[in-house]
C-alpha cells in the first residue's frame, strides 16, 4: 500500500482515508446502519485507508462514539483525525474556540474514542469572539501534554459567486500564518476535487512550501461524482444535499459533464474502474501532500475507493480532468 505522511510529523496515513461524517450526520439517516458503518470501518483498516476522519459535532457525538469501537480493537492500525470547535444546536451552529471549551473537548473525543491520544486534532472554525491565536495555543498545549500528537485547521467555509481559487483560500491563508506562529500546522482540510479545484491554486502551494499535508474532504462531490446520482431523484429532508446549491435538479443536469469525463477516462482503464476511483486518482497525482478523505458508509464504496490507489492515470487522463468544468450551482 501506498503511503502519505502528514506534515513534518511524519506521520503515516494510507494513501486515501475515510470520512466518517456519512456514518451519523448530514446525510440520510434513514440508511444509517450502525453495524454496518462498523464493518466499513474494519474494511477500510484491512485496506490500508488507516487515516480514520471524524468530529464531535458528528451526530453530535455519535461518529466519535461508533469510531470508538473500532479502535478500541485496532487502534494500532488506525490514524485518528477528529475536530473540535463547532457546537450543534437545534437549528444552529455556533463556533466555540475558548481554551478551557477546547480542553474539555479534547478530554471529551479521548474518552469517547476509547484512546489515550489523538492523532490530528483539527480546529473545525475559528470562533470570531476569540483570537485564534488563543485557540491554537490551547490545542498546542495538548500535544505538549501527550494527548495529541499533530495539529490541523480546516479551512474558512466561502459562499457566494464563482470566485479565483486564490482569493477563495485568502481567509484560510491568514488564519494558517498566523497560528503558524503559534505551533506548527501538520494539515489542512478543504474541498478538494476535479469538480471544485480551487485549492490547488493557493492553499496546495501554501502547503508545499512548508511540508503541510492537504486532507481532500468532499473528494467526491459529495456522492456525485461517484455517477450513481440521479439528476432530480430528491433527497430526504435532513440530507444536506437536499438545501445545497449544487444539488437542485436543474444544477445536476448542468453537471453531468463533469461525470461524463470522469467515466471516459475510467473506460480507457478497464470496465471494472469507476468514475469515483478516477476522481480519488486524480487527487492522488496532484501531490504527494494530497489526501483524498472520501466519505463513506458501506464496506462496498469504501473497498472501491481503496482501489483508487492502484490506478495510474495517463498524461492525456489528467490533461481531460484538468479540462472538466467546474461545479455549478444555483448561485451561477
Amino acid at each position: 500500500m501506498e503511503r502519505r505522511t502528514i506534515g513534518a510529523t511524519a506521520l503515516a496515513v494510507g494513501a486515501v482515508g475515510l470520512g466518517c461524517m456519512p456514518m451519523s450526520w448530514a446525510y440520510t439517516a434513514s440508511r444509517r446502519r450502525g453495524e454496518e458503518s462498523l464493518r466499513a470501518v474494519h474494511r477500510a483498516l484491512d485496506l490500508g485507508s488507516t487515516l480514520l476522519d471524524t468530529a464531535d459535532m458528528y451526530g453530535p457525538f455519535t461518529n466519535e462514539l461508533l469510531v470508538g469501537r473500532a479502535l478500541k480493537e485496532r487502534r494500532a492500525d488506525a490514524f485518528v483525525s477528529t475536530k473540535a470547535g463547532l457546537l450543534v444546536g437545534d437549528q444552529h451552529i455556533v463556533a466555540n474556540g475558548r481554551p478551557g471549551y477546547v480542553k474539555r473537548a479534547c478530554d471529551a473525543s479521548l474518552r469517547r474514542l476509547q484512546t489515550d491520544v489523538i492523532d490530528l486534532y483539527q480546529l473545525h472554525r475559528a470562533d470570531p469572539e476569540v483570537p485564534v491565536e488563543e485557540t491554537w495555543g490551547a490545542m498546542a498545549e495538548l500535544v505538549r501534554a501527550g494527548k495529541v500528537r499533530a495539529l490541523g485547521l480546516c479551512a474558512v467555509g466561502v459562499r457566494g459567486g464563482r470566485r479565483s481559487g486564490a482569493r477563495l483560500y485568502d481567509g484560510t491563508i491568514r488564519q494558517l500564518e498566523r497560528v503558524q506562529q503559534v505551533f506548527p500546522v501538520s494539515a489542512v482540510q478543504a474541498e478538494l476535487s476535479v469538480w471544485a479545484p480551487e485549492a490547488l491554486e493557493s492553499l496546495l502551494p501554501w502547503c508545499a512550501a512548508r511540508g503541510v499535508g492537504l486532507l481532500a474532504a468532499m473528494p467526491l462531490g459529495n456522492g456525485f461524482l461517484t455517477g450513481t446520482l440521479t439528476p432530480g431523484q430528491g433527497f430526504e429532508p435532513d440530507d444536506l444535499r437536499a438545501r445545497h446549491p449544487r444539488f437542485t435538479a436543474e444544477m445536476m443536469a448542468a453537471n453531468q459533464p463533469v461525470v461524463a469525463g470522469l467515466r471516459r477516462v475510467a473506460a480507457r482503464h478497464g470496465e471494472h474502474v469507476t468514475p469515483a476511483q478516477v476522481a480519488l486518482a486524480w487527487l492522488l497525482a496532484q501531490s504527494p501532500l494530497v489526501i483524498p478523505v472520501p466519505g463513506s458508509k458501506r464496506e462496498r464504496w469504501v473497498a472501491e475507493n481503496a482501489g483508487a490507489v492502484a490506478l495510474r492515470l495517463t498524461g492525456r487522463d489528467l490533461a481531460e480532468l484538468g479540462r472538466l468544468p467546474a461545479a455549478r450551482g444555483s448561485w451561477d
